[in-house]
């Protein structure tokens, strides 16, 4: 499990075929702060850019690490399949401060950055997601971008899914790769936890 604060920012700087075809993953090589690795053990989870992955290797000295992702998450997520800037976050411990909202670390399917402009001291980041994830967002609700807790401003439906409207603080575009976003970035998108519970007791409801 993870809160969406960002613990610090990485850097994908190799990217390694796991077969000859498509139907195989990749070995990502990623390089973290330095001091960030030092409570990291292999086998632990750390989320890149929202999706939760598995420490296969690590170098402490050199504040690098390896993650395998399997082409079926490939397919399903954004920004792992290119050298770059990302965000990283450690699994939630059970002493830790939850400062965002609960993160499983799943996407639940890919957004794209529709507009991005200076708003004030802050930025407005508005995003189209599936139209499938419509009914999990809500006007001053939680949403996970890219592995980044956010509140989402407003909320509106339109033909091809559903826009989201989000305000990024200084410290948040200063602190996290998401100022490294463009018009037509794709993004890892993740519902909150409890919006999807709702549904599953709403859907129980109705068959029984």
């Amino acid at each position: 499990m993870f809160t969406g604060i960002i613990t610090g920012v990485g850097n994908i700087i190799q990217i390694e075929d796991l077969g000859r075809s498509t139907q195989f993953g990749k070995r990502l090589a990623i390089t973290a702060p330095a001091g960030y690795l030092s409570d990291v053990g292999l086998g632990d989870s750390i989320a890149l850019n929202g999706a939760c992955m598995t420490v296969t290797t690590l170098d402490v000295p050199s504040h690098q690490f390896t993650i395998d992702i399997s082409a079926e998450s490939l397919s399903k997520t954004a920004g792992l399949d290119k050298l770059g800037r990302i965000n990283l976050e450690k699994a939630l411990r059970a002493h830790d401060r939850l400062g965002g909202h609960i993160v499983s670390g799943h996407v639940d399917g890919v957004g794209s950055v529709t507009h991005f402009s200076l708003a004030g001291e802050s930025w407005e980041l508005r995003i189209l997601c599936p139209a499938s994830l419509a009914k999990f967002l809500a006007t001053k609700g939680s949403a996970t971008i890219n592995g980044v807790s956010l509140t989402t401003n407003s909320v509106r439906d339109v033909e091809d899914g559903c826009e989201i409207s989000i305000n990024l603080i200084p410290h948040t575009i200063g602190n996290t790769a998401l100022g490294d976003l463009q018009i037509g970035s794709f993004v890892n998108v993740e519902i909150d936890l409890m919006a999807r519970y709702v549904e599953r007791m709403l859907q129980a409801k109705l068959t029984t």
